[in-house]
């Protein structure tokens, strides 16, 4: 791998753009990146964040069990608060989340493990995926959709206490 390979895999997503540099030897134009000041997020948390850390579809399953005190209102008000999550944009304006699905369990088989609701969230990369779930892979609110930790907040209120909500995230291969 070259300097400018790593390099660019080093700083890619840094909200000031991709910097590219090489030795003399390769002969190209030198871009050095501005220097950095504490005020800066540590690269990997720039990075892990960015558009285009891991591209590709990324799925985000998200399922519900509702408490029984939850009725279809409530339900009904809670599955729109999600799905207006689709509306969220990252610091730049630019929406982030591909789209959203949502539906009510209705299989037969008997095993759904009591819940009730899902919702699928489709990305473009891992890195868009990251920024809308936050902790773990983010704590710092530079670096994650607000909006959707103030969902998780808001709905936790309205799930079950026994394993109220289960998340599958997995990468498209076709």
């Amino acid at each position: 791998m070259t300097p400018t390979h790593v390099l660019k895999k080093m700083v890619c997503g840094v909200a000031s753009g991709i910097y590219l540099w090489s030795t003399p030897a390769l002969s190209q134009t030198h871009i050095s990146p501005p220097a950095r000041t504490s005020a800066d997020p540590p690269i990997a948390e720039a990075i892990s964040t960015s558009p285009e850390y891991k591209p590709g579809t990324v799925r985000h399953i998200v399922l519900f069990k509702y408490s029984d005190t939850v009725n279809s209102a409530l339900r009904d008000r809670i599955k729109k608060r999600f799905l207006f999550l689709k509306e969220s944009t990252r610091a730049d304006g630019n929406r982030y989340i591909t789209s959203i699905e949502t539906g009510s369990q209705s299989s037969g088989e008997g095993l759904s493990g009591g819940f009730e609701q899902a919702f699928i969230v489709t990305f473009k990369s891992a890195g868009d995926r990251n920024y809308y779930v936050g902790s773990p892979f983010e704590t710092d609110p530079r670096y994650f959709d607000k909006q959707h930790a103030a969902f998780k907040d808001f709905v936790g209120q309205y799930l079950a206490k026994d394993s109220p909500v289960l998340i599958f995230d997995y990468a498209v291969t076709r």
